[in-house]
């Protein structure tokens, strides 16, 4: 199992228009991608323009093709382009 934790920095002006995007990407993503088990939006409770997205995949093999799918390669370009900063992406396994 892998999970996934991408952090975005949005322009306060554009959150809107970033959550618009993401609710594509995550109904696409879940109805499309085989291995995806949780594919979430969460925004911070203390600043707005933290949006994060929490993934879970069955494997690495199943993330990848996510990756290279259609809807990923022609959304997150748009989404970036509402970002004040380059956002982080982390991926872990289970240590323990």
């Amino acid at each position: 199992m892998v999970k996934v934790v991408a952090k975005n920095f949005i322009k306060e002006e554009k959150i809107e228009d970033f959550l618009k995007i993401s609710k594509e990407l995550v109904e696409l993503t879940v109805t499309q991608d085989k291995g995806c088990i949780k594919y979430e939006m969460y925004q911070d409770l203390n600043d707005k323009t933290i949006l994060t997205m929490i993934e879970e995949w069955e494997s690495m093999e199943f993330l990848q093709k996510h990756m290279q799918s259609k809807h990923f390669k022609r959304l997150v370009p748009m989404m970036g382009e509402y970002s004040k900063k380059q956002g982080e992406t982390n991926i872990y396994t289970k240590a323990v």
